[in-house]
């Protein structure tokens, strides 16, 4: 082989080196920039729910985790589902990512978006959430859904269950709301 195509070998392996090494690690990348993005809208969704919700406000002083999901899309005809990825926050940092996902059947039609964050008060319902192979909401730690009229009335000294729900943002077309039936799995790094 003479000098001119050793160059050229050389070189092409080099640019084959370096397309291989960028589309191993792009991947990550993009990993870690989607999760920044969800981190902040997860934050900001979370701030602006205890802004304008006392009883948020109050569970968050004694939670000892809040998972928030910013966005969950919700759509269906007959058959429906809904999909949305969220931020665990464990002492104001965030410690885990995770999807929640649903499908159901029914008289329903139309598409929904909305938020949810789930505070969680006791250690117990926390490792529930990483114990099996996703936790499905509505078996398991008792989950209270608070509405605006309990959320007013809400304490300190009258929270007694596992998880308390608030679901925030609702804009669409579908009649109702409900967490009873999601998946909620913790996402891989």
């Amino acid at each position: 082989m003479n000098q001119t195509s050793f160059s050229q070998v050389s070189q092409l392996s080099r640019w084959l080196l370096m397309a291989t090494l960028s589309a191993l690690l792009a991947p990550a990348a993009a990993i870690a920039a989607d999760r920044a993005a969800l981190e902040r809208d997860a934050r900001s969704a979370y701030q602006k729910l205890i802004d304008k919700i006392p009883a948020a406000k109050v569970l968050s002083r004694d939670a000892v985790a809040i998972l928030v999901f910013p966005t969950i899309i919700k759509a269906g005809l007959v058959v429906g589902a809904q999909y949305g990825d969220g931020v665990l926050f464990k002492a104001g940092k965030a410690s885990g990512y995770y999807n929640t996902s649903g499908a159901s059947y029914g008289l329903q039609a139309g598409a929904q978006q909305y938020g949810y964050a789930m505070f969680f008060m006791k250690e117990q319902a926390l490792q529930t959430l990483n114990q099996a192979e996703g936790f499905e909401v509505g078996v398991g730690p008792s989950i209270v859904v608070v509405d605006e009229g309990m959320g007013k009335s809400m304490t300190s000294t009258t929270v007694q269950d596992d998880i308390y729900a608030f679901v925030f943002g609702q804009t669409g077309l579908m009649a109702g709301v409900g967490l009873q039936g999601n998946k909620i799995t913790r996402l891989k790094n």
